[in-house]
């Protein structure tokens, strides 16, 4: 056993996380580097490590670079490896496409069980060509490893996953455990490949070598292995000139073993290219295939690319068609489906394709990899004249679902049009007007409101008239949202009223269930009440489970989004923790997207800003949908500006580029922050023309916290805003009451908004409002205060921190050393308020700035003797 050259150190960590795993403590490792660059080597020296040891099981799976990926390929590959009984039942639950989660648990079960009291090494290869449902079963052992005696090692090519790419986002979800290490290889140095190079006794400069290789361990294998002289230009001239050398039925075996693609066996290859067993010799002799158990397969996925892609075209076409007419001799296993419809596609088989594809898809939309099941029905929809008009109409409504469950809103807003278009030639008026109404979703999904009504009102065109049916009813509750959504209570009761009616006659409750929350949240939203009903119908359409599946998760978002703009934050907290765990349950992420930026802004409502520019910040690099950076973009504004950070204004007029003037639930939120920069900035103009511009849209039902923000920042840079409905705090401050709206913005647990409150107040409330602004780091917020201060003949206000505050060294003010102090005396927020004179929130307030300066979580933990010098 030869040595690997610089990766002695990965191996001994790998030993290290294995030795944890003994003990119980589960540990997953992320080997990443760009292809080539040796991941595959060392999982694989570290397994050959182990065998014959007796230390661990090694089950070794890997992921596939498919067109379509196999839906859950590396489980396939260890599935009758897990022992019994868990082997069986994982593969009768893959066969009958059991749900992803009772699979999921099988697997856990297999894994938290010692084979003969050793730990396992499970190794996941190229997981960045992993199918969606790969990727959840990675995230759902990683959330649990800690318990497992296992060591999950999966590799992946980092240059190959960008920030959409579906990895990605797996990556960050892992970030915050602590059982994830990764580990990325690096290029081999000079040294070692001048080494390489005096090894094989090859002429080639090593130093030339290094240059146009870059360190690469395959591509430096590669051109030594050539035995050629000079340096190939390229990794694919070098795996030729490789093949060359090799005898005709070797080349031939090995462009058969290229087409087949990574799970070549011995009777596959052999069925393909009679005679094949000398060339197959001859393969494994000169190391260009490599066997692991039945399985035959190149050095590098990246020298197999190579060999497939030299092929002409038509006999690429002509072994994709052999190596398909054998898999379909056999029966069909559904795990192989991905794999007949890529070879049909690649063999230029339009009927087989139309066979296998859809099939396929299918296959992979039940274990939960929407991703590929929608791409395997966009293959499936290529040529029209494979499939009839209505088998096509049922592939664009699968295909766009797919694409819908993926946020892929635009391919799904073209194939619902493309379906109703379809439907409505083939005069099918029920699936016509579903797919309309589904098409008015996905244009309010993608912040286009005016389109979303136009769909809706078509699909209740189409079937008002033809009789009670549910599609009438849904089309009937669809007008219902967009209206609640709108505020438009009396439209909202008019088309819920008509959709409940149609439900009670059909005897449909989920239709009546869907009218009251629509009816519910409008009341809450315009004005101000109605929660409690709204909670109730929401938590009985959950009850409902999959027939209210999508609903409840769309509705549970807007009420988040809902909650956060009334900076009602203990609800919010509630809503948002029902919707997340709901919209995981039922696979629908497109709507936890909305309700985690809601929360984000229930941390800027809060004070937490730093949180909500990292939760923020965290959303805009993930998700691209408008209607999902909506809410982080205004939320990392507002950090900005309040702040006097720069980049503010690039977010707002990212945010308002999404949003129509007229619509107040999705725009409101982007003209406040856009007339609070301005202000923040000084331009007193800017910041009324701003908010003027939100409030032009402003009707007698609009939500009066909505309006609210507008009028505050109209009035604050001394606009003359319109006498109209605004929420308490707003109202009070907009009368001159701003004792009694401070005191409401501080039970609503909003420091920043308590403080501007105080603007309007005398000069102690000016003197808290600037020590707020300090404390929370609103720097052009606290040059404001200083100015009302002068204002009214405070000569002296301190600029930044005071010389004490700097001394210390934990950065505490003199007031939070005060509350530290009493800490340490267990005293409640409410004692500490009576001791300094202040309120309650803002002794709260206090204890949550010098728990966050000293670096702890709990009372108890900042309640410690400070050194008096430290601290004075």
């Amino acid at each position: 056993m030869t040595d690997l050259l610089e990766r002695g150190a990965v191996l001994r960590d790998l030993a290290d996380c294995l030795e944890q795993a003994e003990h119980g403590d589960g540990q997953l490792v992320l080997l990443r580097g760009e292809g080539g660059i040796g991941k595959t080597s060392v999982v694989r020296r570290f397994a050959e490590q182990l065998s014959g040891t007796g230390r661990a099981r090694v089950l070794l799976g890997a992921c596939d670079p498919l067109s379509t990926p196999r839906p859950l390929g590396p489980l396939m590959d260890i599935a009758t490896l897990l022992g019994p009984p868990a082997s069986p039942a994982l593969r009768a639950g893959l066969r009958r496409r059991t749900d992803p989660g009772g699979i999921f648990s099988g697997v856990l079960t297999a894994l938290s069980s010692r084979a003969g009291g050793q730990p396992t090494l499970l190794v996941i290869e190229d997981l960045n060509w992993a199918d969606q449902a790969t990727l959840d079963l990675v995230r759902f052992l990683a959330r649990r490893i800690d318990q497992l005696p296992l060591l999950l090692v999966a590799t992946y090519r980092d240059d190959e996953v960008g920030p959409a790419h579906p990895l990605a986002a797996l990556v960050g979800d892992l970030a915050a455990l602590t059982t994830v290490h990764r580990c990325t290889l690096p290029p081999l140095s000079r040294r070692a490949v001048a080494d390489l190079t005096a090894a094989a006794g090859h002429p080639v400069d090593a130093d030339e070598l290094f240059s146009n290789t870059h360190g690469n361990p395959f591509y430096v294998t590669e051109v030594l292995a050539a035995r050629t002289h000079g340096v190939p230009t390229t990794v694919r001239e070098a795996v030729l000139g490789r093949m060359a050398r090799l005898p005709e039925r070797a080349r031939e075996v090995a462009r058969t073993v290229a087409v087949i693609g990574p799970r070549a066996t011995e009777p596959l290859i052999t069925a393909v290219t009679p005679d094949a067993a000398p060339g197959l010799a001859d393969c494994l002799t000169a190391g260009v295939l490599r066997p692991d158990g039945p399985v035959l397969y190149f050095r590098n996925e990246l020298a197999r690319r190579a060999v497939w892609e030299s092929l002409p075209v038509y006999r690429r076409a002509l072994l994709h068609g052999r190596v398909l007419a054998t898999l379909r001799s056999d029966p069909v296993d559904p795990a192989d489906l991905a794999q007949l419809a890529f070879h049909a596609e690649q063999a230029g088989d339009e009927a087989a394709l139309a066979e296998y594809a859809p099939r396929a898809a299918a296959y992979a939309a039940a274990l939960g990899s929407h991703r590929e099941a929608a791409d395997l029905y966009r293959r499936a929809l290529r040529n029209p004249a494979a499939t009839s008009p209505a088998q096509r109409g049922d592939l664009l409504e699968a295909q766009a679902y797919e694409s819908y469950m993926t946020g892929n809103l635009t391919e799904a807003i073209d194939s619902w049009d493309a379906a109703a278009r379809l439907r409505h030639e083939q005069g099918d008026r029920l699936h016509e007007a579903t797919d309309l109404c589904r098409l008015s979703q996905m244009h309010w999904l993608t912040v286009h409101v005016p389109d979303a009504w136009r769909s809706g009102l078509d699909a209740v065109r189409v079937l008002e008239g033809a009789g009670p049916t549910r599609e009438l009813a849904w089309a009937y509750a669809n007008l219902a949202q967009l209206a609640c959504l709108g505020h438009d209570p009396a439209t909202t009761a008019d088309y819920a009223r008509k959709g409940a009616e149609l439900g009670l006659r059909l005897d449909e409750p989920a239709l009546t269930l869907r009218s009251r929350l629509y009816e519910a949240l409008v009341d809450v939203a315009c004005h101000g009440r109605g929660w409690q009903d709204f909670e109730d119908a929401w938590q009985a359409a959950i009850a409902e489970d999959d027939a209210m599946a999508d609903d409840a998760c769309k509705i549970g978002a807007v009420a988040c989004w809902t909650a956060a703009l009334h900076h009602d934050l203990p609800r919010l907290d509630r809503l948002t923790d029902r919707t997340y765990a709901y919209c995981r349950e039922h696979d629908l992420p497109m709507f936890l997207v909305p309700a985690l930026g809601a929360a984000g802004l229930g941390m800027l409502h809060r004070g937490q800003w730093t949180q909500a520019a990292q939760t923020a910040g965290d959303m805009l690099d993930r998700n691209p949908q408008p209607l999902h950076r909506l809410l982080p973009l205004v939320t990392s504004a507002l950090v900005r500006a309040r702040r006097g950070e720069p980049g503010a204004w690039l977010l707002l007029d990212e945010a308002l580029s999404y949003v129509e003037e007229a619509d107040l639930f999705l725009a409101g939120p982007v003209w406040a922050a856009r007339a609070e920069a301005a202000w923040l900035e000084g331009d007193e103009n800017l910041a009324v023309a701003e908010a003027e511009h939100g409030l032009k849209a402003v009707t007698i039902d609009s939500d009066p916290w909505l309006v609210g923000g507008m009028l505050r920042w109209s009035r604050l840079a001394g606009g003359d805003p319109p006498q109209t409905r605004a929420a308490e705090p707003y109202a009070l401050e907009l009368t001159g009451r701003w004792s009694e709206a401070v005191r409401v913005w501080e039970e609503l647990d909003c420091p920043y908004d308590a403080a501007l409150a105080g603007l309007g107040g005398d000069v102690p409330a000016l003197r808290q409002a600037l020590e707020t602004f300090r404390s929370l780091g609103a720097r052009p917020a606290a040059d404001r205060a200083r100015e009302r201060l002068r204002a009214a003949g405070v000569r002296r206000t301190p600029y930044g921190k005071r010389a004490s505050t700097s001394a210390n060294p934990y950065g505490l003010t003199k007031r939070e050393r005060e509350v530290q102090r009493l800490l340490c005396e267990e005293l409640t927020n409410s004692e500490i308020a009576a001791r300094l004179y202040i309120t309650p929130k803002t002794a709260e307030h206090h204890v949550a700035t010098v728990l966050a300066k000293l670096g702890v979580h709990t009372r108890k933990e900042a309640a410690i003797p400070l050194d008096d010098e430290r601290t004075r």
